[in-house]
């Protein structure tokens, strides 16, 4: 057995000393071994974050108050996030331990980590994703799971081959409103569902071409850009990375993790993909920066008859968020504790006991953190997050050959498709590539 999973059946198996069954010397404190509430040093979980800029340090904040974390350092190529984080971690334990790393292949080689959280831009997850997995650490990893279908493949062998427990971003699993809506739909409420209409955030209304300027001194542009193609600075990274089609695939892509990822829970395909896609998508004028659809619009078949159309949210009559459409009527969910019925007894009739319940997690980050010591499946697990964005993706590959897709989702492949099957995976400027598994 190796050191890692020694460690694991240690953190599994990890059992209070209650007081007054052992003689202790007087010069040891109660928090050393776990009494007042404090869990011990040795049973608490290690963990790191590699990206600490807006949404990593909004992750990071979510696992500091658990008791049973200890952060221990972070990996950044913009030193002034590296330095605002850091300075949380050690405030919260009121010391100066927080190490802090630019590159992230020595933090995950020098840091003895149990669990690491990732927060970087798309077309850095599965190198990040994959070489955090090949040392066996357990990963809160954000959605999308990966910018190109490939790669979420390869990070799904990767998941499963090294046998780590994994925790997508896809929070709203564990709201309660999202939960109850997947759930009575999938207990049959509506009776046969045969559509469902997704509705995301209308894209992004930047345009233009900025102009070039110098690099900050404190990022690393040319290692920021990674696998990505070589281009000059334009003052256009973080956050903005979203609408630049090399990075990300904007609204489509960045939101198909949660309500894409709903409507298939609710239907119980949430581990499958639909046989067929076709849309359109609206781009900006060729030449511009932001070049990310500014509108889409597409219609996915499944196996079973159902369709899933999904939108920019102006385009459908229930807006943003998912609407299940049945037999019975139709059930509506979104953000803000929105879950609306075309009937009240459709929200307000008990299940009963008979009633098939999915997965329930109350506290997201909690539950990464309850399945490290466990060992069971995360509610947001990377197959399911792999086959979320799959169909964002598949959708983006419809509307860039303008072409219908025929899909087979069960060997994950376009069907007699030479040109889009190229869309796949996405070319790797040298030398990055994702690491071997």
């Amino acid at each position: 057995m190796d050191n890692k999973s020694t460690r694991r059946v240690f953190l599994r198996n990890s059992i209070s000393v209650v007081a007054g069954t052992m003689i202790l010397p007087h010069i040891i404190p109660a928090s050393a071994m776990g009494m007042n509430g404090v869990v011990p040093p040795s049973d608490r979980i290690i963990m790191g974050s590699i990206g600490v800029g807006s949404q990593g340090t909004s992750n990071m904040n979510n696992f500091l108050p658990f008791k049973q974390v200890q952060y221990v350092a972070l990996c950044d190529l913009d030193s002034s996030h590296l330095e605002k984080a850091s300075a949380i971690v050690n405030n919260h334990y009121n010391n100066k331990d927080c190490r802090t790393h630019k590159d992230y292949r020595e933090f995950l080689e020098k840091e003895k980590l149990d669990a690491v959280c990732i927060s970087v831009p798309d077309h850095w997850h599965s190198i990040a994703y994959v070489a955090a997995a090949n040392k066996k650490i357990d990963i809160y990893g954000e959605k999308p799971l990966a910018r190109s279908i490939g790669e979420g493949q390869q990070i799904v062998k990767a998941v499963q081959k090294n046998n780590i427990i994994w925790q997508t971003g896809s929070w709203q699993r564990s709201v309660a409103n999202f939960h109850k809506g997947a759930e009575l739909v999938f207990n049959g409420r509506l009776g046969k569902v045969d559509h469902v209409e997704v509705g995301l955030p209308n894209a992004n209304k930047l345009v233009g071409m900025p102009s070039i300027k110098p690099i900050p001194a404190e990022l690393d542009w040319e290692f920021w850009l990674g696998s990505a193609p070589k281009v000059p600075y334009r003052g256009v990274c973080h956050w903005n990375w979203r609408w630049i089609l090399d990075y990300s695939g904007g609204q489509l892509t960045d939101w198909a993790g949660h309500h894409i990822d709903i409507a298939q829970w609710g239907l119980g395909l949430d581990r499958t993909g639909p046989i067929e896609v076709v849309g359109e998508g609206i781009y900006p004028p060729s030449g511009e920066l932001y070049n990310v659809p500014m509108e889409f619009d597409f219609n996915c078949k499944y196996k079973s008859g159902v369709t899933i159309r999904v939108a920019n949210a102006s385009r459908l009559k229930q807006g943003m968020g998912v609407t299940w459409y049945g037999e019975n009527g139709w059930i509506h969910v979104d953000r803000g504790d929105v879950l609306t019925a075309s009937k009240p007894e459709l929200l307000s009739e008990e299940l009963g006991a008979n009633k098939k319940a999915l997965y329930v997690s109350n506290e997201h980050w909690g539950n990464f953190l309850e399945c490290i010591r466990s060992r069971k499946e995360t509610i947001a697990p990377a197959e399911v997050a792999h086959r979320a964005i799959s169909v964002g993706l598949l959708g983006e590959i419809a509307m860039t050959t303008k072409q219908k897709i025929q899909w087979d989702p069960v060997k994950e492949q376009i069907i007699n498709n030479a040109e889009a099957s190229k869309l796949l995976m996405r070319n790797f400027r040298a030398p990055w590539k994702i690491p071997t598994i």
